[in-house]
């Protein structure tokens, strides 16, 4: 089974909606079986490239939510993390700006065999630790910490090597239905928006398994069997 999830970096429901997954692919019977692949939806390309900006200007600059309208708002998702396990989780504290050299930095990450590594540590580095994932030197430290060659990385994202990619990445999210992030994809055929509960993930799980892996009956009109008309005794035993 594969499951595609689109996310963007700095989104607090893709975080923890990327965490639920895991918790219900951990939950899953069939979870050995299970391949997880994270892909982009930029969702900040209309910051300024260089700047960062507070979470609180942000929500009030954009959305006309501040003081204790966005406290609230903000800090429930950050409970709702720390109950499923996530925490620190910061969310309201923290910055934000354009992530498009991000998405970057995980296509390069993925080609190199670590798609899911980059994209834990991204978004443990982000709302675990309020680090910046923003700059060149943001992402090559993070680049190093999974493994990634820093000259290497360097250049790919200097040359702008996986632009195309994310772009493409996410035109194929929205052909498929997505309006935003998260956004999931099962087999591809069972599409789920928003950070879905990990309970009702695992039902899903379980749809699309028993959709792909339909139970076959053999029959033997010998076969000793009960029923409610009581017990056949077979014409050979």
């Amino acid at each position: 089974m594969k499951i595609e999830i689109w996310a963007e970096v700095t989104c607090p429901w893709c975080g923890l909606g990327s965490h639920r997954l895991d918790r219900a692919v951990e939950r899953f019977e069939h979870g050995d079986e299970v391949e997880v692949v994270h892909h982009s939806f930029p969702l900040s390309s209309s910051f300024p490239v260089g700047e960062r900006f507070s979470v609180r200007e942000v929500l009030l600059s954009r959305y006309g939510m501040g003081g204790s309208q966005a406290e609230a708002s903000t800090r429930r998702i950050e409970a709702l993390a720390e109950a499923e396990g996530l925490t620190p989780y910061k969310v309201l504290d923290n910055l934000v700006a354009n992530t498009d050299l991000a998405h970057e930095f995980l296509a390069h990450a993925s080609a190199e065999g670590r798609n899911r590594e980059a994209w834990d540590a991204i978004f443990r580095a982000y709302f675990g630790q309020a680090r910046p994932v923003f700059s060149m030197d943001d992402l090559l430290d993070l680049g190093q910490e999974i493994g990634l060659d820093r000259e290497s990385t360097r250049r790919a994202l200097t040359e702008h090597r996986y632009r195309r990619q994310v772009s493409d990445d996410a035109a194929r999210a929205q052909r498929l239905g997505a309006t935003g992030a998260p956004f999931l994809v099962i087999d591809g055929k069972y599409a789920i928006p928003g950070a879905q509960d990990s309970d009702g993930l695992l039902d899903v799980l379980h749809t699309a398994w028993d959709a792909s892996h339909p139970l076959t009956l053999t029959t033997d009109d010998d076969a000793a069997v009960c029923g409610p008309d009581g017990c056949a005794v077979p014409a050979r035993t």
